[in-house]
Parts: structure tokens; C-alpha cells; sequence
């Protein structure tokens, strides 16, 4: 398995801690989420040609503190019309109560439930992105969303979304990526670790750098 992409973090004084994309500690609040707390990408809207569009999901939020690798691809799957047992895809990606090891476990999963080798692992090694490494993430996901596929990112520490709202993953977590506008300047989120804010948006410079250390499967 893949360990070059895993940052280690120390307990945090509330004695909360992230490990290779597992919530360390009671989540409350990683149950599926009704029918009334689905991310705003529930309804797809294509708009290519005026530099947006958004998947629609069917999200489900983490049944336990360390599934956010397999609920990630699940609802990623979701905006193609699969529902693929997350219990299952653990399984396949050898996830644990530390969590999820890489996204090079995630990839494969993918491909496999797509029935195609549509998607490649991309990884962004360095401790911040840079302008290279952004625009390439923007192209990829415009292209794989385009495509009407979800980018899955493992992330690692605290960024802002555009209302001004911080997540806070220190030492990483798995999202899914469903949307864009702006021409990808920025990104639409389906988060899996909290019902209440199961769907955000972030400029893409933010996210690539929640994605540095580490990497994100797309087509």
C-alpha cells in the first residue's frame, strides 16, 4: 500500500485527531443524511458552455468516523446512477479504523464499479500547490465532471469555502468534487462527513492546496 501520501498528525487537545482519512474520535453526525439534507448538485445542471455544470448526487453521509474513503466514492458513483455498498468497497480499498491509506486504494474501486479504466490517480507531493499543479487540477476537473464523472480527493487540513466557512480535516479526509463554475475557478464539494454541510463550494487554488501531500483520482 501506498504511504507517501500520508501526513501524520498528533492528538489534538480535545483529543480529536485525523489518520489517514478517518475521523479519530464519536461522530455524531456520520449517518446518512434524509432526504431534506442532499448537497444543492442533487439537481444537474449543464452548462458547458457558459463554464459551469453540476452532478447530480444521491449523497449519503459516512455511517462511522472512518468511512469517509469508500462514502466518498459512493457518492462520487452516485452521479452516474450507482449505489454501491460502501461496507463492500471498504473492503476492496482495505480500509480500517485508521482509515483509508491513499487515494492509489481508491482508484482502483472506481474503475472497477465504472465497469472502464476511465480514472488515474494524480498526485500533488509538495506541501502547497502550485500554479501548475492548480491549473491542472482545474482542467481535470472540468474535464472528468464534463465527462459526467465526480473527482474524489483525499485532503488534509483546514480550508475556507466561499460563504467564509472553515473544514478542518488535519490529518486528511476524503471529498468528492461534482460540480465547477467559473470555468473551474470553482469547485463544487459533496462532503460526506456532516449531513448539515453535505454540500459547499471552494475556489480551486483552496483546494489544491488541501489536496498537497496528497492526491485525487480523476478521469
Amino acid at each position: 500500500m501506498r504511504t507517501d501520501l500520508i501526513r501524520r498528525t498528533a492528538l489534538t487537545a480535545a483529543g480529536l485527531a485525523f489518520t489517514g482519512g478517518a475521523i479519530a474520535g464519536p461522530v455524531t453526525t456520520a449517518f446518512a443524511a434524509p432526504s431534506t439534507a442532499k448537497p444543492s448538485a442533487q439537481t444537474q445542471t449543464d452548462r458547458k458552455n457558459h463554464g459551469e455544470r453540476e452532478l447530480g448526487v444521491r449523497y449519503e453521509a459516512q455511517p462511522n468516523f472512518y468511512y469517509c474513503g469508500p462514502a466518498a466514492t459512493r457518492n462520487a458513483l452516485s452521479v452516474q446512477g450507482k449505489d454501491i455498498n460502501v461496507d463492500a468497497m471498504a473492503k476492496e480499498m482495505g480500509t480500517t479504523e485508521a482509515g483509508t491509506n491513499s487515494i492509489n486504494d481508491i482508484t482502483p474501486v472506481l474503475n472497477k464499479e465504472t465497469g472502464e479504466n476511465a480514472y488515474r490517480s494524480v498526485e500533488i507531493s509538495s506541501p502547497d500547490a502550485d500554479a501548475k499543479q492548480t491549473d491542472q487540477l482545474r482542467a481535470d476537473i472540468v474535464r472528468t465532471v464534463d465527462d459526467g464523472r465526480a473527482v474524489v480527493a483525499n485532503i488534509a487540513g483546514t480550508s475556507t469555502d466561499t460563504d467564509g466557512v472553515s473544514h478542518s480535516y488535519e490529518g486528511g479526509h476524503y471529498i468528492s468534487v461534482v460540480g465547477y463554475r467559473d470555468n473551474g475557478d470553482t469547485v463544487t464539494i459533496a462532503d460526506s462527513a456532516d449531513p448539515t454541510q453535505a454540500s459547499y463550494q471552494i475556489t480551486v487554488e483552496h483546494l489544491a492546496d488541501w489536496i498537497a501531500t496528497r492526491g485525487y483520482a480523476t478521469s
